[in-house]
């Protein structure tokens, strides 16, 4: 194990940085629903739905997750990516997060939702991103 180049209190400010709603790849999805005509036919959030998906589209029964490569074990080259520090500790965190992400697609479509997982590496090609929630949304 190696030692950590931060300072404690320096690593739990970094930590404290890594932002949970309204990222990037959240933007450009919402972007993206936009550009395909639905940007006024979802809320954000989806509190009270399994999971809490970042977009819902309550009229139509389907709900968005973005994922983040690295966090949810994307099997992309960025989600490949395994950590040097605490690899014990993080292979379980992301194969928790796997798991638990299963199991939330899983009751949201008992529910009779229509889930769709994007991940973050498929927000970078707008064009792309566009015509695949169109298809998920018509």
């Amino acid at each position: 194990m190696r030692a950590d180049v931060f300072s404690e209190s320096k690593r739990s400010e970094v930590m404290r940085a890594v932002k949970g709603s309204d990222t990037a790849p959240e933007r450009a999805v919402r972007a993206a629903a936009r550009a395909a005509g639905f940007g006024r036919r979802y809320r954000l959030g989806g509190r009270g739905l399994p999971g809490k998906p970042d977009l819902v589209f309550a009229s139509l029964g389907k709900a968005v997750f973005v994922h983040g490569c690295f966090w949810h074990g994307h099997d992309c080259k960025r989600g490949a990516r395994k950590p040097k520090d605490n690899a014990a500790y993080w292979s379980a965190k992301i194969a928790r997060n796997r798991t638990r992400d299963a199991s939330v697609l899983k009751a949201l479509r008992e529910d009779g939702w229509k889930p769709l997982v994007i991940w973050e590496c498929e927000t970078r090609d707008l064009d792309a991103l566009t015509r695949r929630l169109k298809a998920f949304l018509a």
